[in-house]
C-alpha cells in the first residue's frame, strides 16, 4: 500500500486515517433503494460512488463485506401511506410484484454501469422478525414506547444520554421549531419521535400481526436491523446519499445506540447530489431524466445518448462529496475523456516489452512515470477522489501515446518501470474505477464492408484474395455464400 487511506467521516466532520475495526476485514453498509419506480440518477451516482470505494477496498487487499439492502416496505408518503403499497393500488398488481419489477430493473441499471454486485442484498420483508426484536429492545430499555398501536422511539429520553442530531449537526430545539403536522403526530409524546412500527388503517395493503398491532415496520428501523446481522454492532462504513444523513441515518444511529450501546459505523459517507445546468435535478422543474434516456438522448434536455461507460466517467470525474451538474457541454467533454482514456487503454494492453531488447533507462522518464503511479494511489487515498486519479490517469495516456509515435523508446524506460506503468493503468482504470472498453462500432457494418470486399475481389478475379476473406470470415464462424441474387452470408452451422 501506498500511502494511508485517509476518509471524511460525516460523524466527525473530519478527514480520518482510516483503520478498520478487524483488519483485513472490513464491513460496509449502503442504504439501498426503495423499489416502487424507476432508478434515478441520484441513485445511480451514489452507488457508482460506493462501488468504486468497495473495489478500491479490494485493490488495497482488504476483505471486504458490502451489504446494500432494498427496502420494499416502509417508505411513507407525508399522508402515511406506504410508497409501494400505493403504487400496487394504481397499477392493480400485489405489492410485492411492485418491488421484484423495480428490483430487477435496478439490477439491469447497475449492470448496465458495471457496477459490482455487493456480497448481501437483503430485504425489509425478509427480516421483519429481526426488526420486532429490536422494536422490543428498545422498549425494555425505555428508548421506545407504545400509543394507539403504533412504537415509537423516544427522543427526549434518548437525550439524557445521547445526542440526537449529532450526525447531521442539527439541534433538537431547532428541529420542534421546523416540524410539520403530520399524520399520527397526536399519538407521540414528542412531534421528534418517530415511528418503529406503525398501525395499519384498515385500506393499507402490506400489513403484519403483532401484540401491539396489525401494521408495518418503520423505515429507519430496518437498516439498524440488517446492517447489525450482517456486520455487527459495530462495523466500518456506512453510506448513502446525502438526503439520508438526515433523518434516515440520525435514527438508524439513535436506534443502535438505544438498543446495542454502540452507534453502528465507525466511518460516516455521504454522496452529494445532482443538478442540472445549475438548477437542483427534479420532477417537478422537468429536468430530471432516467438512466436510458440518457443513454438513448431520448430527452428535450439531451442533444444525444452517451454511452454506459461515458456516463460513470463523467460521474468520476467529481468528488463523490461534491455536486455534479449535468450538461450537454459536460457530458460531451466526458465523452472525449472518456474516448482518450479508452484508446490509450487499448494501447498499453497490446503492448509486451520485447525480448532481448537492450535496457538503456532515461532516469528523468522513469522518475515520471513512478511518480504518475505513485500519484494515482495518492489520489485514490485522499477520501476516494477520483477526479484527481483520472487526471494522473491521462498523464499515462501521454506516455502511452508517446511510445505509439515513437517518441519515446521502450528502452528509455527499461522493463521494470513499463511493467509499473501498465499494470497501474490497467488495474486503476478497470479494477478501481470499473471502466472497460466499449465500442460504437458496428459488427453487422463491419461485416457488410469485409462482404462488399470479398465481392469486389471476385469481380476482378483476384482470387488468392477471395480464399483468403473467405477463411478469415470462416475461421469467425461466418460462411460466404455466392448467390445469383448476390453475396449473402450464413453462422456456419
Amino acid at each position: 500500500m501506498i500511502g494511508k487511506l485517509r476518509i471524511v467521516n460525516s460523524l466527525t466532520k473530519e478527514k480520518e486515517v482510516f483503520e478498520p475495526l478487524s483488519a483485513p476485514h472490513v464491513g460496509m453498509y449502503v442504504c439501498g433503494p426503495t423499489v416502487y419506480s424507476d432508478v434515478h440518477l441520484g441513485n445511480v451516482r451514489t452507488f457508482i460512488s460506493f462501488d468504486v470505494i468497495y473495489r478500491y477496498l479490494q485493490f488495497l487487499g482488504y476483505k471486504v463485506r458490502y451489504v446494500r439492502n432494498i427496502t420494499d416496505v416502509g417508505h411513507l408518503l407525508d399522508s402515511g401511506e406506504d410508497k409501494i403499497s400505493k403504487k400496487a393500488k394504481l397499477d392493480n398488481l400485489e405489492p410485492m410484484e411492485i418491488v421484484q419489477k423495480y428490483a430487477n430493473d435496478f439490477h439491469r441499471v447497475m449492470d448496465t454501469f458495471n457496477a459490482l454486485t455487493p456480497d448481501i442484498e437483503p430485504t425489509a420483508t425478509g427480516h421483519l422478525m429481526e426488526q420486532l426484536v429490536m422494536i422490543e429492545q428498545l422498549v425494555e430499555k425505555g428508548f421506545a414506547y407504545e400509543s394507539n398501536g403504533s412504537v415509537y422511539f423516544d427522543i427526549e429520553k434518548y437525550n439524557e444520554a445521547h445526542e440526537y442530531g449529532k450526525l447531521s449537526g442539527r439541534k433538537t430545539e431547532d428541529l420542534l421549531n421546523q416540524t410539520r403536522e403530520l399524520d399520527g403526530q397526536s399519538d407521540k409524546r414528542n412531534p421528534l419521535d418517530f415511528a418503529l412500527w406503525k398501525k395499519a388503517a384498515p385500506e393499507h395493503i402490506m400489513r403484519w400481526k403483532t401484540k401491539w398491532s396489525d401494521g408495518f415496520p418503520g423505515w429507519h428501523l430496518e437498516c439498524s436491523v440488517m446492517s447489525t446481522k450482517y456486520l455487527g454492532d459495530e462495523f466500518d462504513i456506512h453510506g448513502g446519499g446525502m438526503d439520508l444523513k438526515f433523518p434516515h441515518h440520525e435514527c438508524e444511529i439513535a436506534q443502535n445506540a438505544g438498543s446495542t450501546g454502540k452507534d453502528g459505523a465507525k466511518y460516516w459517507i455521504h454522496t452529494n447530489m445532482l443538478t442540472v445546468n445549475g438548477q437542483k435535478m427534479s420532477k417537478s422543474l422537468g429536468n430530471s431524466f432516467l438512466p436510458s434516456q440518457l443513454i438513448s438522448g431520448n430527452h428535450e434536455l439531451l442533444q444525444r445518448g452517451y454511452s454506459p461507460m461515458t456516463i460513470r466517467f463523467f460521474m468520476l470525474q467529481s468528488h463523490y462529496a461534491s455536486t455534479l451538474d449535468f450538461s450537454n457541454d459536460a457530458l460531451n467533454a466526458a465523452q472525449k475523456g472518456y474516448t482518450k482514456l479508452a484508446n490509450g487503454l487499448r494501447l498499453i494492453k497490446g503492448y509486451e516489452f520485447p525480448e532481448g531488447i537492450e535496457e538503456n533507462p532515461d532516469p528523468k522518464q522513469v522518475e515520471q512515470i513512478n511518480k504518475i503511479c505513485d500519484n494515482c494511489h495518492h489520489a485514490m487515498n485522499d477520501d476516494f477522489n477520483t477526479a484527481l486519479t483520472i487526471g494522473h490517469l491521462f498523464n499515462l495516456v501521454k506516455k502511452v501515446n508517446s511510445i505509439q509515435t515513437g517518441q519515446l523508446e521502450l528502452a528509455a524506460i527499461g522493463k521494470e518501470t513499463f511493467e509499473r506503468m501498465k499494470e497501474t493503468f490497467i488495474s486503476f482504470t478497470e479494477e478501481v474505477l470499473g471502466l472497460k472498453l466499449e465500442s460504437s462500432v458496428s459488427s453487422d457494418h463491419l461485416l457488410e464492408v469485409i462482404l462488399n470486399e470479398y465481392k469486389s475481389a471476385k469481380e476482378t478475379k483476384n482470387y488468392e484474395k477471395v480464399d483468403e476473406l473467405r477463411a478469415q470470415l470462416k475461421s469467425e464462424g461466418v460462411i460466404v455464400k455466392d448467390m445469383k441474387t448476390g453475396i449473402d452470408w450464413a453462422f456456419e452451422e
